[in-house]
């Protein structure tokens, strides 16, 4: 088995998500008290917040790269940032690294693949609707089209995760508002929807609602469990 490794703490809320369903899919796999081999590295989340919303891009990629190569050097052999907008900074991790990074918008494309998904609709921070770091790879590299909320609906969005999910809150208002959210891109041609934070698993779910959802955090889980296994 591999040793997978995981960057996170960005939330710690959805790093624990990560740790279970990784943890619950090699059990499945392998069956028994089959468990996971894990190396992680959990940032502290405050240093890396103010970074995001001052636009601090050079503190950011530096952060990151320090915590990959601390996974590198605990022994794994492939490793998944747990987070969808720090993959903005996989160009500048991947040349100080020796493993894999299995990028998570690589593995919601394959899951859209099997469906024949050719246009979603994409939730997630600011940074990952508004920047070209994950809609750009969905586009150029799967051919996949992608849409986001208007400017309005992606602050709602924006704001409910760092001020609500991150601190573990989950309220009705905010899940009424995701889901006007998630029928108004299902109107406007989106065959699914794309839960592109971590932590948007935690507040809305499947069973709610009749549009699909594609919740990155158990895509991710199930492929790195996958993975370690081959």
């Amino acid at each position: 088995m591999k040793v997978i490794g995981l960057l996170g703490g960005m939330s710690w809320e959805s790093s624990a998500l990560y740790y279970q369903q990784i943890n619950e899919g090699i059990k499945k796999s392998l069956g028994g008290l089959h468990s996971a081999k894990i190396a992680m590295y959990s940032v502290d989340f405050s240093p890396i917040e103010e970074m995001q919303h001052a636009g601090d891009l050079e503190g950011l990629a530096n952060a990151m790269i320090d915590g990959a190569k601390r996974i590198e050097a605990a022994g794994a052999d492939f490793m998944l940032i747990c987070t969808n907008t720090m993959h903005e900074f996989v160009p500048k991790i991947e040349p100080h690294l020796s493993i894999p990074i299995l990028h998570i918008a690589d593995a919601t494309a394959s899951v859209m693949k099997e469906v024949s998904i050719k246009k979603v609709g994409l939730l997630g921070t600011g940074f990952t609707m508004e920047r070209d770091f994950y809609k750009g790879r969905l586009i150029d590299n799967h051919e996949i089209d992608v849409i986001t909320p208007n400017a309005a609906d992606r602050k709602i969005v924006h704001d409910i995760i760092y001020n609500e999910l991150c601190l573990g809150q989950i309220t009705d208002p905010s899940k009424a508002e995701y889901h006007r959210i998630i029928n108004a891109l299902a109107a406007d041609g989106a065959e699914a929807v794309i839960l592109g934070c971590t932590e948007i698993g935690m507040l809305v779910k499947q069973s709610e609602t009749d549009v699909l959802l594609l919740d990155t955090t158990s895509i991710h889980a199930n492929k790195a469990a996958e993975t370690a296994i081959k």
